[in-house]
């Protein structure tokens, strides 16, 4: 058994965003741009266009109002997260797997050749957001702080 994961150290209250009513692709495109801003995607990286391209293969919206996004590239030294938060309620069409609207979507990007962090990074916000009681506060949430709280 591997050891339990702590995705605390990929997150920052800067990849933390609060979002208005947008396309699917402006929230992606929002989010990217955070974790270029932070320095941790290069800006000519591609890694939008690698988030988009995973999108038409299957969408990234896996159900209970929840996308996670993700992009594995060469260039990229090492994992990252950035969040973002629908508080208004209607949220975003993502084409996701029950039909329903997407509030949270965790963007995952990160370098190529570490799959098995990858894999427990996915593992562990999946298994994580499957209750309903933390995605329900976490669209409460008032701060970036308040929402980096539920992942330490």
């Amino acid at each position: 058994m591997g050891a339990v994961i702590s995705i605390s150290k990929y997150l920052d209250e800067d990849l933390v965003v609060f979002l208005k009513k947008e396309s699917r692709d402006q929230v992606l495109k929002k989010l990217v741009d955070k974790l270029v801003a932070s320095g941790k995607v290069g800006a000519n990286s591609n890694f939008y266009q690698a988030i988009l391209k995973r999108e038409e293969i299957v969408s990234t919206g896996i159900g209970s109002g929840v996308a996670i996004p993700h992009a594995k590239l060469d260039s990229l030294q090492d994992f990252s997260i950035a969040i973002g938060i629908e508080k208004d309620g209607n949220g975003f069409d993502w084409s996701a797997i029950d039909g329903y609207p997407v509030r949270l979507v965790f963007l995952i990007g990160g370098p190529a050749s570490n799959q098995a962090e990858y894999l427990k990074i996915l593992s562990y916000l999946t298994a994580k957001i499957k209750h309903q009681d933390l995605r329900e506060n976490l669209l409460k949430c008032k701060s970036r702080t308040e929402v980096l709280s539920f992942f330490k």
